[in-house]
């Protein structure tokens, strides 16, 4: 076993999960309850031994709990990040029901990768804003073929609604001072926990090689829920509908 391994075999990947867990909260305080009604929803539709597709999985936030209220289900995630698949591979070592995959969503060949030709469910939580429009609904039309007749697709995102520029405007404010104050009791942002993992021996190599594929935070767009509706209704779905909303998120839930 080389230095490497051994270091990654003694990492605390739990503790890293939970730190992700912690600085994505800073963004969200009402993550879990998206998770939640998403798998509430899971349950209502497909039942409590799904075939779940974690689509830009990370560290597989959604799998975990998916994992821990419904034993039977499987997941396989997908994503392009090295360094948080290190995290979601150091967490799900062992587990048979867990099936990772590195893959880009915007190379149309992806769903080629996946071990399965279709899902119950598509799952998705604050990832695909970094897509822009095209690309995006390119992906709604793959998403489209992989769920099965009956399945669904969610996806909890940003989408704003630019009709209601001055509530967006006082959304924003208050979010914003909020992170403030947190980040001053200590709690870590976006930057400072990737400065973080650029010091941990275990994630300093998959950290620098994200940052060769991502380079710096760049946002994608956050188009409106009507907008999301309409592209998943033209690209094959036959019912879609918001079932959660936040100020400034929302759970949109398609039914093939």
């Amino acid at each position: 076993m080389t230095d490497a391994d051994t270091t990654t075999a003694t990492t605390d990947w739990q503790a890293w999960q939970a730190s992700w867990d912690r600085q994505q909260e800073w963004y969200m305080p009402d993550r879990e309850e998206r998770f939640r009604i998403m798998l509430d929803m899971v349950e209502a539709v497909v039942g409590t031994a799904p075939r779940v597709l974690d689509l830009a999985c990370g560290t597989g936030s959604i799998t975990a709990r998916l994992l821990a209220r419904f034993p039977d289900a499987t997941s396989t995630g997908v994503d392009l990040d090295p360094a948080l698949l290190a995290i979601a591979e150091g967490t799900f070592a062992g587990d048979d029901r867990v099936t990772l995959v590195t893959a880009d969503l915007k190379d149309p060949d992806w769903p080629a990768r996946l071990p399965h030709d279709a899902y119950d469910a598509v799952l998705t939580a604050t990832a695909l804003h970094w897509l822009h429009r095209e690309p995006l609904a390119e992906l709604y039309g793959s998403l489209a073929g992989l769920v099965r007749d009956g399945g669904v697709f969610m996806n909890a995102d940003h989408m704003i609604d630019e009709t209601t520029p001055r509530i967006n405007a006082a959304e924003r404010a208050q979010r914003h001072a909020r992170m403030e104050q947190a980040r001053q009791s200590g709690v870590l942002g976006w930057t400072e926990w990737w400065q973080l993992a650029a010091k941990d021996p275990a994630l300093a190599g998959p950290t620098a090689r994200r940052n060769e594929i991502y380079g710096d935070h760049a946002e994608g767009d956050t188009p409106s829920v009507q907008w999301h509706a309409r592209v998943l209704r033209e690209k094959g779905f036959g019912e879609v509908r918001p079932v959660w909303c936040s100020p400034s998120d929302t759970l949109l839930l398609a039914m093939k």
